[in-house]
């Protein structure tokens, strides 16, 4: 789990410790999913939350909402899991140290992107720290395939070119996708030292007290105000408590260049979470991108499937 080559092929058998059964899979309402379904639906949910959260900034600004989302969501996730605290190694405890500041790295540099420019583009450019995972770490060649097709519908999601919106945007956008891409692998490694969603809440608490006082300094007394307190708890929930835990469980049973190719959907769930919350409506190229995305994620999950049934 801690080395390298337990992060790049995470369900090699001869290279990651086995986990429990009692502990390796989701509770049966969300295992019966099966890992492609928990990925799917964590996209969804993350996407709507996203979108949540781009009407709640005017009134918290994007550190607060940062602040709320990762706040509210570790309590939420403590109070569940209850983690143990002793009987982990210094190795563990930096594994979830490194997952929390990922994913407070994460999803303070999106919103900070969507700040500045739309969500469908944010997230467009976003998905570009996955699809890159998926290429480097990948040992099949039809995964690149993959990968490429997805690629190219991103960028057709962006209208073919991101030169019109805010560079700074764009930077902040492309830093999330780094960020995401290492989430990937942190996530997988988390969730094979820890039982069930006990690192998530561990990471996600560290993440909360790391960006807790950047949301203070922004917004002050604002984040305590009932209506945003109500707003950043939905956008918690729905951005991080759900997509994150369905995630965790979904990369212990699949490959993580699979997984990454799985992402790619994000751009297709977030423009149409924007067209519904916010009446971003969609293109005929847009609506090109979004049929490329799902073919390319449908491929990734073929080649999952005959993966599975080939084994032994």
């Amino acid at each position: 789990m801690s080395t390298p080559d337990a992060a790049a092929t995470p369900t090699s058998p001869s290279r990651t410790r086995a986990v429990p059964e009692s502990t390796a899979g989701a509770p049966r309402r969300w295992g019966s999913l099966g890992p492609v379904g928990l990925v799917l639906a964590g996209g969804v949910s993350v996407q709507f939350g996203g979108a949540l959260a781009v009407s709640l900034m005017p009134r918290a600004g994007a550190l607060g909402v940062v602040a709320l989302r990762l706040l509210v969501a570790a309590v939420v996730l403590l109070l569940v899991c209850r983690p143990r605290l002793r009987g982990h190694s210094r190795t563990d405890w930096g594994t979830v140290i490194v997952f929390g500041i990922t994913m407070a790295a994460m999803n303070g540099l999106f919103y900070q992107s969507v700040a500045r420019i739309p969500l469908g583009p944010a997230v467009t450019l976003e998905v570009l720290g996955p699809l890159a995972l998926s290429v480097l770490t990948s040992r099949r060649l039809i995964n690149v395939v993959w990968a490429g097709l997805a690629l190219a519908g991103v960028f057709l999601l962006g209208g073919g070119g991101f030169e019109s919106l805010d560079p700074v945007g764009v930077a902040f956008a492309l830093g999330a996708g780094a960020m995401w891409a290492a989430y990937i692998v942190f996530s997988a490694r988390t969730g094979r030292r820890f039982p069930q969603a006990d690192g998530l809440a561990l990471a996600m608490a560290v993440g909360a007290v790391l960006f807790l006082p950047l949301g203070i300094a922004e917004s002050g007394t604002k984040l305590i105000d009932p209506v945003t307190l109500g707003l950043g708890a939905a956008v918690a929930i729905l951005s991080s408590v759900l997509p994150y835990t369905l995630e965790l469980l979904a990369l212990r049973r699949m490959p993580a260049p699979t997984f990454a190719i799985l992402m790619s959907l994000e751009p297709a769930v977030a423009a149409t979470a924007g067209f519904l919350i916010l009446d971003q409506a969609l293109s005929a190229a847009q609506s090109v991108a979004i049929a490329l995305v799902i073919a390319a994620s449908m491929g990734a999950v073929r080649t999952q499937v005959g993966r599975g049934k080939a084994k032994p």
